[in-house]
This record gives structure tokens, C-alpha cells and sequence, in this order.
């Protein structure tokens, strides 16, 4: 009697589960890294915590303490919402005023001429310099905050954008005069779209400045904001609450940086 023996063939779907696996596990492998870095710092800042005084460092713990005391009577939100407020106000403003006036300063030698004494004066001056006299031209309240955040956005997308126009292909600038594209015409289809990846930089570098001048500007004259919730704890010697205040400003950063990024992939993808 001839016996037959039957091997078993894996389907298609059996045979494509470990090639998802494996790419799930490659996928999650850049978050689990970040996981590891994170408990990795937080359990080597624990345990320098136990060989010092907490005025000089506190540990996690009395950290994650104080945080949970400035959320319950709200301090933590009011101050992450008022800076969030006047980093948004301001970087916005010197967005808006900034990309254009790179485009021309960048494509009219004449507009640059007459601006670039002013752009490549002010821009040394740090934003710092001027919280006392903006606080005696636009007063003590938001209008002198954001005045500051602006300036320190503008400077930044501007030479930001004016390198991007200058980047662009002369290659590409006479093909479309070739074609018959005037000025404006040149300036919307082919400078603007190769110039937003210059742009979208000078305005995530000019986010990271925000917050530098925001902290200054609230140290200075500020009731709310992380910028007084630092100020207030060293008053008091609360350094746990000063950590709490750098934590917020660093999340906060990470999380306004993330968003931009986010946006500009899905409505500039065509650009960038």
C-alpha cells in the first residue's frame, strides 16, 4: 500500500503576519529608544538628587509634587496659557510681516538696499535690551510682550527668506521670462514656492527664540506666564517650582514645534 504524506503550505495571510510584525516592531522602535532615554534620565536625576539638598536640586518626586500643587489652585495653566498666548501673538505677527518682506527684499535690490542697514543693526541688538523701553512705550501689559516676541521673529524669517529667494535657480527665473511671466508672475509661481522651505525653517527657529524672549520679557513685567511662575519661586528659594516652569516651557516648545511641523507637512507637502 503506498502511503502519501500531505505537507501543510502556510497561507498568504500566515506568511505575512511576521513581515508585519517586524515592521510594527521597526516602526516602534524610535519611541521605545526615546521611552528608555527618558526613564534613563529621570532615574539618574533621582539618584543625583539623593547626594545634595533639594534647594540645589530637588528630586523627581518633589518635583512631580509641585507640579501637582501649582495644577490643583491652577497656577500651572493660567501660566502655560498666558505664555502660549504671547508666543503665539507675537511669532504669528513676525511670521506674517517677515516671509513678505524677505520675498522683496530678496528679488528688489532696491528694497534691499534701503532695508538692509536697519535688518543688519537691529538684529544684534537681543530682544532683552528692549523690555525696559517697551515697557515705557506700550506699558506694562500683553501689547509689550508681544511687541518683543516679534521682534524676535521678524529678524529671523526675514534673512531666512531672503536666502531662499537668492537660492533659487537664475536658471529657473529666466526659463519663465523666456516664457513671457512677468515680475509678479515670476515672484508667485516660482520664487514664493521654492522659497517656503526657508521659510518654514526661519519660523521654527524663530518659535525657539519666542520662548527665550517670553521668559525675559515676563521676568521683567509679568504676573502670569512661566516666565513669573520662575521669578516668583526663586523669591520664595522653590526650586522644585523653577524645574516645574523649565519642564512646562521644554514640553510646551516640543509640543509648538511638533504641531508646525505637523501642519506644514499635510498644507505645504507640495513645497517642501
Amino acid at each position: 500500500m503506498t502511503q502519501y504524506t500531505q505537507t501543510a503550505t502556510p497561507t498568504a495571510q500566515e506568511s505575512a503576519m511576521p513581515s508585519n510584525l517586524g515592521r510594527r516592531m521597526k516602526a516602534a522602535r524610535p519611541f521605545l529608544i526615546s521611552v528608555i532615554a527618558i526613564v534613563g534620565g529621570l532615574v539618574l536625576w533621582q539618584l543625583v538628587s539623593m547626594t545634595t539638598s533639594p534647594l540645589f536640586l530637588p528630586s523627581v518626586s518633589m518635583t512631580w509634587a509641585a507640579a501637582l500643587e501649582l495644577i490643583s489652585d491652577g497656577t500651572l495653566q493660567q501660566s502655560v496659557l498666558a505664555s502660549s498666548g504671547r508666543i503665539l501673538a507675537g511669532w504669528g505677527a513676525g511670521v506674517v510681516i517677515g516671509a513678505p518682506l524677505g520675498i522683496f527684499m530678496g528679488r528688489f535690490e532696491t528694497v534691499r538696499q534701503l532695508l538692509d542697514p536697519y535688518i543688519e543693526f537691529f538684529r544684534f541688538i537681543p530682544p532683552i535690551a528692549f523690555v525696559t523701553l517697551a515697557v515705557i512705550w506700550l506699558g506694562p501689559g500683553e501689547l509689550s510682550k508681544i511687541a518683543l516676541i516679534f521682534y524676535t521673529t521678524v529678524f529671523i524669517v526675514t534673512l531666512n527668506t531672503i536666502a531662499g529667494v537668492q537660492a533659487v535657480n537664475p536658471l529657473r527665473l529666466r526659463a519663465a521670462a523666456s516664457l513671457g511671466a512677468g515680475q509678479w508672475k515670476i515672484l508667485s509661481t516660482v520664487i514664493l514656492p521654492s522659497t517656503v522651505p526657508f521659510m518654514v525653517t526661519g519660523a521654527r527657529i524663530a518659535m525657539g527664540n519666542s520662548f527665550l524672549t517670553v521668559v525675559s520679557a515676563e521676568i521683567v513685567s509679568a504676573r502670569e506666564g512661566l516666565g513669573a511662575l520662575i521669578w516668583t519661586a526663586r523669591n520664595f528659594s522653590r526650586t522644585e517650582w523653577v524645574f516645574v516652569g523649565i519642564i512646562a516651557l521644554g514640553i510646551l516648545g516640543y509640543l509648538f514645534d511638533r504641531v508646525l511641523r505637523v501642519a506644514t507637512r499635510k498644507l505645504l507637502a507640495r513645497y517642501l
